[in-house]
């Protein structure tokens, strides 16, 4: 038996869903990444980012069949984390009690600008309700066109659109 992560992703989808359990592990590593950090910027909660992402994980091994392609895959694995995480977030409680000094380290590549920006940002996306970030997220994380978010969310084009151009003002108008 071969190494799951030297094969090709095609290969590597057909023989796991021929049950090679080394090469579902060669997806999920491929995939992992993308999953939670979705989930965590969605849920901002590193904890619940990770119980989400098994959670996508386990309904994948469930309905790897269904997988046509690794294009698929990551569409489904995409729709599948947007859709677990918004039923999470409307099961919560709408406000929570964080302590002044907790901090919900988003982490995030490192890049050259503005830390404090970028965590106000994040937090600011954090109070966005739970379809709207899903789209904010899906368009500027995942860089999906509109298009695409509509198709990923089961959600028409023109409330794509809406979502994004009312979300965009609502943190326009945030910053001075």
């Amino acid at each position: 038996m071969t190494d799951g992560a030297a094969c090709s992703p095609l290969d590597s989808l057909s023989r796991a869903r021929s049950g090679d359990g080394v090469a579902f592990a060669a997806l999920v590593r491929r995939h992992q990444r993308v999953v939670y950090s979705l989930a965590l910027r969605m849920l901002a909660d590193p904890h619940k980012a990770e119980d989400l992402a098994q959670d996508v994980f386990m309904q994948l091994y469930r309905r790897l069949a269904q997988i046509e392609s690794d294009a698929h895959l990551l569409f489904w694995l995409r729709k599948v984390t947007t859709n677990l995480a918004i039923d999470r977030l409307r099961q919560e409680p709408k406000f929570e009690v964080i302590p002044l000094d907790a901090e919900p380290g988003i982490p995030s590549e490192p890049t050259e600008s503005d830390p404090l920006l970028e965590r106000q940002l994040h937090e600011l996306i954090s109070r966005l309700p739970p379809a709207p970030r899903a789209v904010v997220l899906l368009r500027y994380q995942e860089d999906l066109d509109p298009t695409d978010i509509a198709e990923t969310l089961d959600m028409p084009l023109n409330t794509v659109k809406s979502h994004l151009r009312r979300s965009l003002d609502v943190l326009r108008e945030a910053f001075p």
